[in-house]
């Protein structure tokens, strides 16, 4: 047999295989001999470079890389859903419906959490995965898209097409990806989604084979089809994988009924879903019912409320914070909830544990607040066994023995030793952290292992590194390069701005925020040393508590000396601050979510401040605008919630350039 013949062969062989397990959930072929064949063909790929196809599976395992990615024009604009938050807005999407087409049914369809996707085929071979961006504009990321095995690369026959579906990250994958990274000290991903979103960003398709990525398939804009239930099947049996949790109702009541249902089985399934699909099932009404500009009347998405599960909180630890804090922590069963298995949420303080009336072996509720934070809600109390336990506040720090101080007006209490190891070391983390001086390569772990080993014992230590390298390549798991590219880091973080060192110090009540703003003021670190309860008030934002915090750190002796030392180990002292223009952004609170097309988020950060504008995280009623991204997460949903003004990049633009 021929190289071409064989290379034929093992392909309709290998795509028959994985169509079979990653779409049908019907395995045909042992791993082994799937393994056996694939390396059979690479072989012969590799002897015959002229015969590699596009729709050879040896594409699934990555290699390609690019240097950047290709803006991609989406014939036919990815419209964004209208959001329901509540099943009365449901039923006003009913009315207006029904008002139009009384005899309309619907489809309800799971809202998977991660990123749009398009994919076309032409002549039934996959030509192109590009992102919705900002619903006109996407950007090519086939070489990525290649690499998930549930996308077939060659349909059963040889249509030319484009359909559209949710690129995600499995659970499974999820918590495995997470545990790789935090073994390499890496930043986590905060939930699957972002871990999506971000590995199918990578120019390296490697790293996206490697993240065992899958996608459900639910729109084809070529179909022929009569119902969006044929639409459905029709792609099914074209090869694509489709969600087979989803439902015909006939009514708003059979809607409800669904969403109900698919709420409680959301933390058993094995990928996070925010919501349901809801769309006219009949296709010759979506164009009698509409579109508005950025929205289809004929569908709407239902968003879930935030995810509260159970669980049985196991113990309370107390961690000792930098500036002394100690902090209850509840330790509880693992738990998924929004898309992130965790296992722990801060208590705050001793107070708040006897308000919230919560003991040791309780079955507690656990949420995000904010979405983003775990929290423990409440201890389920009708489920209380035996065996709780009460919470006792300990006296002595666990780190170092030191009797701990409840300070006068305050509900936490203190450990007040200077030298306590847990406190020197989250004093060294926190400096060297990405929010601080954003010192790379060293992350908490290698922090931790460098101050056990003597070689830092406070921040000026860390910049006399590059005189022990003889002695770091003894420490376990350094070598040369990580030596090396570490050092390279430290004195490359020198030129940082002067707020970066003033935050990253740890001053208590100064924060990043703060930081900035006294540096804008006294441009230096000697103004800074220098300035009086007084003028550290008069800056808006600077509180008493702020400002006394301040002034007594700066006439400590120690700190004193600290900083001196700083200064001839050549850490910028001068604050290059941004001159603020007048603009439309001026005095506005602003919030970013999802990825600009344009720029990237800091360029964002440094436009917004140097226009006036204050950037915040997360956001709340005082949030004057929402830049909007493609592909955004939860801000976008709670900002529509608190009816805040939302900018889509266009308007940013022009609002940037004006």
């Amino acid at each position: 047999m021929d190289a071409k013949t064989r290379i034929d062969e093992l392909k309709e062989i290998l795509n028959e295989a994985s169509t079979a397990y990653y779409v049908n959930d019907k395995p045909i072929m042992e791993d082994y001999e799937y393994d056996r064949l694939m390396n059979e063909l690479i072989d012969l790929e590799n002897k015959n470079p002229d015969l590699v196809t596009p729709d050879s599976p040896t594409h699934r395992i990555g290699g390609e890389v690019l240097s950047k990615f290709e803006k991609v024009v989406h014939p036919a604009k990815m419209m964004s859903l209208a959001d329901a938050f509540s099943f009365d807005e449901l039923k006003e999407f009913d009315k207006r419906v029904k008002s139009v087409a009384p005899n309309a049914t619907y489809l309800c369809e799971l809202k998977i959490d991660g990123l749009s996707v398009s994919l076309r085929y032409v002549d039934g071979i996959l030509k192109l995965g590009a992102t919705r961006g900002n619903g006109s504009v996407g950007e090519n990321i086939t070489h990525n898209v290649k690499t998930i095995k549930s996308v077939p690369l060659k349909l059963k026959d040889n249509k030319t097409l484009e359909v559209r579906g949710e690129i995600f990250m499995p659970k499974e994958s999820f918590i495995k990806l997470n545990m790789e990274r935090e073994a390499n000290e890496e930043e986590l991903f905060a939930n699957c989604r972002n871990a999506a979103a971000g590995s199918v960003r990578q120019l390296d398709s490697k790293v996206a084979a490697s993240r065992n990525l899958d996608a459900f398939l639910y729109y084809n804009l070529d179909q022929n089809v009569k119902t969006q239930e044929e639409a459905l099947l029709s792609m099914k049996a074209m090869g694509f994988k489709v969600n087979p949790l989803y439902k015909h109702a006939n009514s708003i009541d059979e809607v409800i009924d669904y969403i109900n249902e698919m709420g409680e089985k959301r933390p058993e399934l094995p990928y996070d879903i925010d919501g349901i699909v809801i769309k006219v099932n009949e296709m010759e009404l979506h164009d009698i019912i509409g579109n508005t500009v950025k929205y289809p009347k004929w569908a709407i998405a239902y968003k879930f409320p935030p995810e509260e599960v159970k669980t049985k909180l196991t113990d309370i630890v107390f961690q000792v914070g930098r500036t002394g804090v100690i902090t209850p922590v509840a330790i509880f069963k693992p738990v998924f909830v929004q898309g992130s298995l965790i296992s722990k949420a801060t208590l705050h303080n001793e107070d708040y544990i006897k308000e919230k009336d919560i003991y040791i072996n309780d079955m507690v509720i656990i949420h995000k607040a904010g979405d983003v934070i775990p929290e423990v809600v409440k201890p389920v109390e009708e489920d209380r066994g035996d065996d709780i336990k009460p919470f006792v506040m300990i006296d002595t720090c666990p780190s170092c023995g030191s009797k701990l101080k409840r300070l006068p007006g305050e509900a936490d209490y203190y450990c007040l030793n200077d030298f306590c190891k847990e406190k020197l070391v989250n004093e060294l983390i926190h400096f060297s952290s990405k929010p601080a001086y954003n010192i790379d390569s060293l992350g908490d772990k290698l922090t931790e292992q460098l101050f056990e080993g003597g070689f830092i014992t406070d921040v000026a230590s860390i910049f006399r590194l590059k005189d022990k390298i003889s002695d770091l390549v003894l420490l376990p798991g350094l070598g040369e390069k990580s030596i090396s590219k570490l050092i390279d880091a430290i004195e490359e973080s020198k030129k940082n701005n002067l707020d970066q060192l003033l935050f990253g110090l740890g001053i208590r009540h100064v924060g990043a925020k703060a930081s900035k703003l006294i540096c804008k003021k006294f441009k230096n670190m000697d103004g800074i040393m220098q300035a009086t309860l007084e003028e550290l008030t008069n800056i808006p934002d600077i509180g008493d508590a702020i400002a006394t915090s301040l002034v007594e750190y700066m006439h400590d002796e120690n700190n004193i000396s600290l900083i001196n030392q700083l200064k001839e180990l050549g850490l910028n002292m001068e604050y290059d601050g941004i001159e603020i223009k007048e603009s439309y952004f001026t005095n506005k609170k602003c919030v970013l979510t999802g990825t600009l097309s344009s720029m990237g988020r800091d360029e964002a950060k440094k436009i917004i401040e140097s226009l006036g504008g204050v950037l915040s995280g997360s956001v709340s009623k005082k949030t004057d605008i929402l830049i909007l991204g493609a592909d955004p997460g939860s801000k976008y949903d709670k900002a529509k919630e608190l009816g805040i003004y939302i900018m889509e990049e266009p308007e940013f633009l022009a609002k940037i350039n004006e």
